[in-house]
């Protein structure tokens, strides 16, 4: 096959950009991120790790995994059964579902310094939840902020007035139109592993720091001075630590990866494995920061409903049930070897980054964004729904990444034919890859 039949994906993206802004819900699944006319962009089932697109087309995701949501598997069968009996029973009602306190028992006990929970459906939210917790609890305004924390107020305010402060955290050109302007300076970005940055955002923040948010982990290891310098100025200043587990959590370990890693938080946030993507998200801290929830206004009808966590309550007894997180480890691990073997049998230089279970290469060339379309465009027609990142999911077996390699390698080899050829962009079918943020159009 040497054609793609996708016509009932792209009329629907013709249909959907007219009536939705930027095409998707969610930047991420973009489809002028992989290549646009090549990357089908809507399912219509998902299974295991199998997607079907809307024309039929059978496609083993070794992609984003639901853009790391479904940490077990698509569709999977625990999760699944779990609520489609809470559903039958009803999903919500004037009174409280009795899971959400389970849920927060099963939480504190896999994070033995927390002890309570609230909850909401989102990661974005969540971390706003957080910081406002944060800030209720110390009565300050300012955080300082390391990795990438999601699309509220809060956070954005960071590229107020400036070019791209956030640049560095995952997402570059995220614009801060639309978030007032009296916020400018109360988040004030530090980068990774660096205590000298953490120090100097501090002191511009001065005396008015509420929080220190950041990820536990995401590239790379925290090396323990870091750890120890964190720890100590959270100390120093009052402020609240906070621990982005959104991405990292449930990914390397049955728990937070802030428990293997050594740090220490006052409050961890959760969402996307949590509920294997069924909408769930928590806020996990110490009663002496939580408590503060009590005063401000923090509420949501729908973070009431029994969905949520009778999903995160499956997820997590599968999950220590299987060691699900070695498992997404090792996956990992094959996965992101492959690529530097690949890479050096067809003399691409690649740099390979991202913990194991979250990894990512990117091809350092001249013409890496048509290399990036080509790989997703030669992949699909293999059948492999993949592009320059791999987010490994329970469903995942040696043999899957065994055939994903041999794929890879084809078209490794074919690529390199077109560049010595200089006819790359003559084999797209679609459009050459995207990066960062830009209006659609």
């Amino acid at each position: 096959m040497d054609r793609l039949n996708i016509s009932k994906s792209l009329a629907m993206q013709d249909r959907a950009i007219k009536r939705i802004p930027g095409m998707t819900q969610l930047l991420s699944k973009r489809p002028d991120l992989f290549s646009r006319g090549v990357w089908p962009t809507y399912f219509s089932k998902a299974d295991g790790c199998n997607i079907w697109d809307l024309d039929g087309n059978r496609y083993v995701d070794m992609s984003i995994g639901g853009i790391g949501a479904n940490v077990l598997g698509y569709c999977d069968p625990d999760v699944d059964s779990a609520v489609i009996a809470a559903v039958r029973q009803g999903s919500s009602s004037s009174l409280n579902c009795p899971e959400e306190v389970e849920l927060a028992d099963v939480l504190c006990d896999i994070h033995p310094w927390a002890d309570m929970v609230r909850y909401t459906r989102t990661g974005g939210e969540s971390m706003t939840v957080a910081v406002r917790i944060a800030r209720a609890s110390t009565g300050k305004d300012k955080v300082v902020v390391c990795g990438y924390h999601g699309w509220h107020d809060w956070y954005l305010a960071a590229n107020i007035g400036t070019e791209n402060a956030l640049g560095e955290h995952l997402i570059a050109g995220l614009s801060p139109v639309g978030v007032p302007k009296g916020l400018k300076g109360t988040a004030i970005p530090f980068s990774y592993n660096d205590s000298d940055s953490l120090a100097s955002a501090i002191a511009e923040a001065g005396d008015d720091l509420a929080a220190i948010v950041m990820e536990p982990i995401r590239n790379v290891y925290p090396t323990k001075a870091f750890i120890a310098s964190v720890h100590a100025a959270a100390e120093k200043t009052g402020a609240v630590l906070v621990m982005d587990e959104i991405s990292a959590g449930f990914r390397m370990n049955s728990a937070g990866a802030h428990i293997m890693l050594g740090w220490k938080p006052d409050i961890a946030v959760f969402s996307k494995a949590l509920g294997n993507g069924y909408p769930s998200g928590a806020v996990i801290g110490k009663a002496s920061v939580m408590e503060s929830a009590q005063r401000t206004f923090i509420s949501s009808t729908y973070w009431t409903e029994r969905i949520g966590s009778v999903a995160a309550l499956a997820m997590i007894q599968k999950h220590q049930a299987l060691g699900v997180g070695q498992h997404l480890v090792r996956i990992g691990e094959l996965v992101q070897a492959g690529w530097s073997s690949l890479a050096k049998r067809h003399a691409f230089s690649i740099q390979v980054g991202g913990i194991p279970p979250l990894g990512h290469f990117t091809f350092k060339h001249p013409e890496a964004p048509s290399m990036k379309a080509f790989f997703i465009q030669e992949m699909l027609l293999r059948g492999y729904l993949a592009s320059t990142s791999f987010y490994s999911m329970l469903t995942h077996t040696d043999k899957i990444v065994e055939g994903y390699l041999v794929a890879s390698d084809q078209v490794f080899e074919k690529m390199g034919r077109h560049l010595e050829n200089g006819t790359l962009d003559k084999a797209l079918l679609g459009s050459p890859s995207v990066s960062g943020f830009q209006r659609l159009n």
